[in-house]
């Protein structure tokens, strides 16, 4: 059995997309523009603030570059920053998979592309916060998933090497970081994906939480 289950957190462990969506649609009120649905803001969450702050405005043909761009990422970080766990949830069975994956003595860590500040609040608003012992966000360091270097830094911070490390993801960005890593990955099937499950090989896919601590004994 592996020493640390990592966790990427949208979509894996919570449903952020709520949350993204409403403080999406508040900094685009402020720029003049018309709100976007929940399911146009769910296709763009996975790739950090900056992305998804790209992506709203392209879809509300806004620039999307230079000074204003950069401004509108702060705006957003803002916004969202005074509510990260407001609407999400974590998705279901999630904190009794963690409880048990904790009480087998397993290190427990989460590294995703949400700025760290607000990946903590998340966690400590949501109580996920007890399980977990270290948090890498998309600025912790000067690259984001799926550099490699994410998942080995988190793994370093719970005091263990990638190969004690198992990966837990919801994307196609997970499931690249986790091959570049070299380390084994499961793939949740209800979280932000783009691509249908049948591309995805060499991986776990689970459908519920209850099946990971299972698989995790397993390997």
């Amino acid at each position: 059995m592996p020493r640390a289950v990592i966790f990427d957190l949208d979509g894996t462990l919570v449903d952020s997309a709520p949350d993204l969506h409403a403080a999406a649609n508040v900094l685009l009120g402020e720029m003049g523009a018309a709100p976007l649905s929940l399911t146009q803001v769910h296709g763009f969450v996975g790739a950090g603030v900056p992305k998804l702050v790209e992506r709203c405005l392209a879809a509300s043909d806004l620039p999307a570059d230079g000074k204003a761009f950069a401004d509108a990422v702060a705006r957003f970080t803002q916004i969202y920053g005074t509510a990260p766990a407001n609407l999400t949830r974590p998705h279901p069975g999630v904190e009794a998979a963690l409880g048990a994956l904790s009480a087998r003595g397993l290190l427990l860590g989460v590294c995703t592309n949400k700025p760290e500040g607000l990946t903590r609040q998340v966690l400590s608003g949501l109580g996920l916060d007890r399980h977990i012992r270290a948090a890498v966000g998309g600025d912790t360091l000067d690259v984001m998933k799926p550099d490699r270097k994410m998942l080995a830094h988190t793994a370093g911070l719970l005091g263990a090497g990638l190969g004690e490390v198992l990966f837990v993801g919801d994307s196609e960005i997970d499931a690249e970081t986790a091959a570049n890593a070299g380390v084994p990955f499961a793939l949740y099937s209800g979280g932000y994906r783009k691509r249908p499950l049948d591309t995805f090989e060499d991986v776990f896919i689970f459908h519920d939480f209850a099946a990971l601590p299972r698989w995790v004994a397993a390997i």
